[in-house]
């Protein structure tokens, strides 16, 4: 029985990320299908009632590692590996985020196995998983089906919808895991990040990205008053960010977040390719420059040439005004 096994990531409070939610929703779908099973590995002193909760979101049993660490890529593929080996998984599905990715690519490493990442969909062809994945700047997509197992399955962030949860329980299984020598190294002193107003950009579904057009910190207002009325959240470049504007858990980009919401606003961002490896994933793009030539314009949606700072307090009471009626 082809089995999937999905990587669940908890945050310190036990709280499980959206991005995994949705990836044991789609194994769930997926398992159906191939009429298997659906399985999560969850690592740390999870709670019995948390780990047996993932029930509901169509994972038959949780495997709990509570001597593997959280947040290290390393241990947690040492974990992955005995599970689908000692169980005979066939695939392993990740969820968008870089531990997945780090922890996918550690896994196919150590299992030879075959990958697939920046997956969009998954589907069922001839008993067998085949991937999605848009390739040549997201102008085409190509399948990507496995030799031999398991397959490396990981997908694009927020590539995967998360099912309302139901009332099912999973069945928890502790295992003890041995650790390889050069997973034990690093140790985990302090985890966590500064979110700004408690709010995962990854996660949002609007995001209003304010650029070195805004002209300065205090104009980041700007940015903030118009994604509180949009319901949104606020992001930045890395420019904005070296520059000490704002803070670097809202930076998107090569060397910060990657984000896929429905809706990206880009307020005074040129759209450099780094910038744009972060961001252009959303499902609609809309900038704001005042420079006609900005290369933002050449891959957003709807572009505005103006002057922001006039621009974006209109948008904003327009919003609200809408909002209001």
């Amino acid at each position: 029985m082809a089995g999937i096994l999905v990587y669940a990531l908890h945050d310190d409070e036990g709280d499980f990320n959206k991005n995994s939610l949705g990836a044991i929703s789609e194994a769930a779908r997926l398992a159906g299908e191939l009429g298997s099973e659906a399985a999560a590995l969850v690592v740390g002193e999870v709670a019995d009632d948390a780990a047996a909760a993932l029930g509901a979101y169509g994972a038959k049993r949780v495997f709990r590692a509570k001597s593997v660490p959280e947040g290290l890529a390393q241990p947690i593929v040492d974990a992955m590996a005995k599970v689908i080996a000692d169980q005979g998984f066939s695939y392993a599905l990740f969820g968008g985020g870089l531990l997945g990715f780090e922890i996918g690519a550690g896994l196919t490493a150590r299992m030879n196995a075959g990958v697939t990442m920046e997956v969009t969909a998954v589907k069922v062809a001839d008993g067998r998983l085949v991937a999605e994945r848009p390739v040549l700047q997201d102008s085409a997509i190509v399948d990507v089906g496995y030799v031999g197992e398991p397959g490396i399955i990981i997908g694009r962030l927020n590539a995967f919808d998360t099912d309302e949860p139901g009332a099912g329980r999973a069945e928890v299984v502790d295992v003890e895991v041995e650790l390889s020598e050069w997973s034990s190294r690093a140790r985990m002193r302090t985890r966590g990040e500064q979110r700004g107003a408690d709010v995962n950009i990854e996660d949002a579904d609007i995001l209003v990205g304010g650029g070195r057009g805004l002209g300065e910190k205090d104009n980041f207002k700007l940015a903030e008053e118009l994604a509180e009325a949009l319901g949104g959240a606020v992001a930045a470049t890395r420019a904005v960010v070296d520059a000490g504007w704002y803070p670097y858990a809202a930076q998107i980009g090569q060397t910060g977040k990657t984000v896929a919401p429905k809706l990206y606003l880009a307020a005074g961002i040129s759209g450099a390719i780094q910038h744009k490896v972060g961001m252009q994933s959303s499902e609609s793009i809309l900038a704001v420059n005042k420079d006609p030539n900005a290369p933002i314009f050449e891959f957003c949606d709807l572009g505005v040439v103006g002057d922001l700072h006039k621009i974006l307090p209109k948008l904003t009471e327009a919003v609200k005004a809408k909002k209001g009626g």
